[in-house]
């Protein structure tokens, strides 16, 4: 894996939205895009077969390479407890399915539970009911430790929840060896500092879904395997670490549609800048709530013209920039059709270096989808147990 990625880092290794040219315009895949039509651009962005399909003759190697064998959920092994009224009134949708098969696939066991980064607490709700589990809940936030505890009282489950910076030393005081660790979707730092605590204790069970990598307090990535330190690959960026965790199969028609046009107008008013104030570098813009683009684009400019310290003259032909916003927009789904190609890689590479180094600190260790890809595109769980 890290061979592939580092023979690859060019088609995947760089910010689209840098550039306003193919970075690789002169090889035979970017001859290729260059001729690629928008309709075939949608169909390669929605079908991830098809995209493997249509790329396999310039990266043949990413379809015969086999990372390592992924156990699947068992279709067979699916929870005995009927789902109460009260928890489907709670949380909804692809949540709870992710939830229920998180607490399947999980290793089973009687041993008290430890819910990192708990939020409302649902998980640990749920394997209080379903599997008659001791809990104890972190979470930084405290308004979600008294609504989660409310709801505990009210159901009379043995979850009792804890207000805590769990990246600051103290927290290691929750851990012990008699115990399961679970986390569902915990965030960057906020895992690794999970595996840390409970390697550094010996907590005899882990199982936890890691989630946008990105998020970490330091530019450079600090791998945590022997074997991830010696990559051939250098150190990755926050940037970089981004791409694990583009792909997205949840969203709606309306949050995707709101999404295409974030893209483009983001774009356009780069061009819109550039231009103006004669500069050639790309320069970035913070989130913006998503009613931002059910408006006008002029608006958004004028908005983001303020976040820059300028002034958009009032005569702007706001027509003219949208369209080379679009044209922009094109180019960067022609460059993020072959980076997407690397993201499944990457991210088992990251995945990799967690479950290596439980394995470093004792731990036996497997790496499973615990759900099906279309309930979340981060479906690997890490399940470690030492004797």
């Amino acid at each position: 894996m890290d061979l592939l990625l580092t023979q690859y880092q060019q088609f995947w290794r760089f910010s689209p939205f840098h550039f306003t040219v193919l970075p690789w315009a002169d090889t035979t895949i970017g001859q290729n895009l260059l001729q690629i039509s928008a309709a075939e651009i949608e169909r390669l962005d929605q079908d991830e077969v098809h995209r493997r399909s249509y790329f396999s003759e310039f990266f043949p190697e990413l379809n015969q390479f086999s990372p390592f064998d992924l156990a699947t959920p068992d279709s067979k092994k699916t929870t005995q407890t009927e789902l109460p009224f009260w928890f489907s009134r709670d949380i909804k949708g692809r949540k709870l399915e992710q939830i229920q098969a998180f607490a399947t696939e999980m290793q089973q066991s009687d041993l008290p539970v430890l819910e990192w980064c708990a939020g409302k607490g649902h998980l640990g709700r749920w394997l209080c009911f379903s599997q008659q589990r001791e809990v104890c809940s972190l979470e930084w936030q405290e308004a979600l430790c008294v609504e989660g505890q409310q709801q505990a009282k009210k159901l009379q489950l043995a979850q009792h929840f804890i207000q805590a910076d769990v990246l600051s030393e103290s927290t290691s005081k929750h851990f012990n060896t008699a115990q399961q660790v679970v986390a569902l979707h915990a965030c960057g730092d906020l895992h690794i500092r999970l595996l840390q605590l409970a390697s550094r204790v010996g907590t005899k069970q882990l199982d936890i879904v890691p989630c946008c990598y990105h998020l970490i307090a330091t530019e450079q990535y600090l791998a945590l395997s022997t074997q991830a330190q010696q990559s051939t690959l250098g150190q990755l960026s926050r940037d970089e670490l981004k791409l694990a965790v583009q792909a997205q199969v949840t969203a709606g028609d309306r949050v995707t549609r709101l999404r295409h046009i974030e893209v483009m107008w983001r774009l356009a008013y780069q061009e819109l800048y550039q231009d103006l104030q004669s500069q050639t570098h790309y320069r970035p813009l913070s989130s913006v709530p998503k009613h931002w683009f059910s408006g006008e684009f002029s608006a958004f400019a004028n908005w983001a013209a303020e976040q820059h310290q300028w002034q958009i003259p009032a005569d702007t032909d706001w027509d003219h920039y949208l369209q080379l916003g679009q044209q922009r927009h094109l180019l960067v789904q022609k460059m993020q059709l072959v980076r997407s190609l690397f993201r499944p890689l990457l991210e088992q590479w990251l995945v990799l270096d967690r479950a290596l180094f439980l394995q470093q600190q004792g731990y036996q260790v497997q790496v499973k989808q615990f759900c099906d890809y279309q309930l979340t595109p981060r479906n690997l769980m890490i399940s470690a147990s030492k004797s």
